[in-house]
């Protein structure tokens, strides 16, 4: 142990409180552990993953075991669910996006069949009452094509939760033998839900009469509605939430946001149904099979997390507007409201597309763990392989080089369950704040071991203090007398000492220097 270390710390493997004088030293470790040593991870790994008694540090080749056992418990809405189905092309997801007032960030929409793939949730409240609408892929029974069968199971999924079931057909085309199909199907089975026929499309004064041919689905009355335009979806929420029950009290959500994000085909939407225990989203080995940003809410030690799964984003040359650039602008929506983002790359395919999604974090200031998938690809594995993989993916990744990187094999269930924990380390250290004293320890000892620059005129830069002004992604004001004076080599020197100090694993830190006039030196 150091002379300069108390006897109650830690012992730090890398003596960083060597500089420090037993009286700074001391007040400095009674707020903040030391970030070399070695610190118990929370216990927040998936249930399903049984963990090894030895340690990843001591043996980096350890995989984890994937047992029978429920991998995680699927968070239950208290919500009641309205789910809107029909065949292709009739208004399902413009009519989604009107009843939860989601126009900007709501489910794509464009006049192309297949559209819409996997089924995604919306919040919705309509006369004192809370739901969740359910958007779903164009049901067809008989067809066999590409996507339509895992199509067909969400939607089947999405009807069997549902409290309340949408029936959106096409006014402008009458009554279509795919529509007596599927009203003969719900008739048969949503015994216990209600079911409601909202005819589309009727923006002229003849709705009523294009309406009035749709009683022939047996469903009952049918409510001639225009969902790009609002007319008439009013007479059918007035209806839909009748069965709904009223809201008792203000509903509050404490969920942790993790983005998937990526390039196309690298497992997003694997890991995303691995973790949540089923077939949520659709998976196939066609690039861009997922579209709409796809939520899924987990338990994982009495803490829910959101996993949101988003389209492949290729580089920007190659993306044409339409289909794609609403998918891959979905994807950077996801990025910005999540509170961590999990990266995930080819382990065996290195990409340009890599450190520019990167980036793209970084400048979004969120928590980034890097996931490098397809670890079951390397054949020989050993300590040297395992080495070089890491610091290809660093390098991959070189403007990130703060995120933690994991080699897992989502195929083969590998390192999966380390996820969540390394997910609750880079959102302790993204919300973390570090009081004034220890920021201004860590400042004088970096400006003697290496002072601002001067001009040519003799001009020198002084710091006169710092302070931490923000979380989400930490931030510290440094003010000085003239910004200008710093130069970018030593501001991202300034940026490696208190990420040498302090951590902050997982997390980008933002220094924001500011220039005052007059101010006390630091003494």
């Amino acid at each position: 142990m150091s002379p300069l270390q108390p006897a109650f710390a830690t012992p730090c493997p890398k003596s960083c409180f060597s500089s420090f004088t037993p009286s700074r030293l001391a007040s400095r470790t009674a707020q903040m552990p030391c970030p070399h040593s070695p610190r118990r991870r929370p216990s927040l790994h998936l249930p399903f993953v049984a963990r090894s008694t030895t340690a990843l540090h001591e043996d980096p080749l350890q995989e984890d075991a994937y047992l029978d056992t429920p991998p995680v418990k699927r968070a239950t809405s208290t919500l009641p669910i309205v789910a809107v189905v029909g065949r292709p092309n009739v208004g399902k997801s413009t009519l989604v996006n009107r009843i939860a007032g989601a126009f900007h960030d709501g489910s794509i929409v464009e006049n192309v069949v297949g559209i819409t793939r996997d089924r995604t949730y919306r919040p919705g409240v309509w006369n004192g009452r809370n739901f969740q609408v359910v958007d779903t892929g164009g049901l067809v029974f008989d067809d066999q094509s590409t996507f339509m069968p895992e199509i067909r199971t969400q939607a089947l999924i999405a009807i069997r939760e549902a409290v309340v079931v949408v029936l959106c057909v096409d006014g402008r085309e009458g009554v279509n033998p795919l529509d007596l199909e599927l009203a003969s199907f719900l008739r048969r089975e949503t015994k216990k839900s209600s079911v409601f026929v909202a005819v589309n499309k009727c923006e002229s004064d003849a709705g009523f009469s294009q309406a009035a041919e749709f009683w022939s689905l047996g469903l009952g009355e049918p409510y001639p509605v225009s969902a790009i335009h609002g007319s008439g979806t009013g007479d059918l929420m007035d209806m839909v939430v009748e069965p709904l029950p009223p809201i008792e009290g203000e509903i509050e959500e404490d969920v942790v946001n993790i983005a998937i994000v990526g390039r196309p085909n690298v497992g997003k939407s694997s890991l995303l149904n691995l973790m949540t225990g089923e077939n949520r989203a659709i998976v196939s080995e066609i690039p861009g099979t997922t579209r709409d940003a796809v939520d899924e809410i987990i338990t994982v030690n009495g803490k829910q997390y959101r996993l949101i799964d988003t389209a492949g984003i290729r580089r920007r040359t190659a993306v044409t507007f339409g289909t794609e650039f609403f998918m891959i602008n979905r994807a950077f929506k996801a990025i910005r409201r999540a509170d961590v983002v999990l990266l995930m790359l080819d382990v065996s395919e290195a990409s340009e597309q890599d450190r520019k999604i990167a980036d793209r974090i970084a400048a979004e200031g969120k928590g980034c763990i890097v996931l490098a998938n397809k670890w079951d690809l390397i054949t020989e594995k050993d300590n040297r392989s395992y080495i070089n993989a890491v610091g290809d993916v660093k390098d991959r990744t070189v403007c990130i080089p703060w995120a933690p990187v994991e080699l897992v094999s989502v195929l083969e269930k590998k390192r999966i369950g380390k996820i969540i924990g390394l997910v609750e380390e880079a959102l302790e250290q993204h919300r973390r704040r570090v009081s004034t004293a220890v920021l201004n320890e860590i400042l004088r000892e970096a400006v003697e071991w290496h002072k601002p620059p001067a001009t040519k005129t003799a001009r020198q830069g002084r710091i006169y203090y710092c302070t931490q002004v923000a979380s989400r992604p930490p931030t510290i004001a440094m003010f000085v007398n003239e910004p200008r004076l710093f130069h970018e080599n030593y501001r991202r020197y300034m940026e490696g000492q208190f990420r040498k100090s302090l951590g902050f694993q997982g997390t980008p830190i933002r220094l924001v220097w500011r220039g005052k006039s007059r101010p006390p030196a630091l003494t």
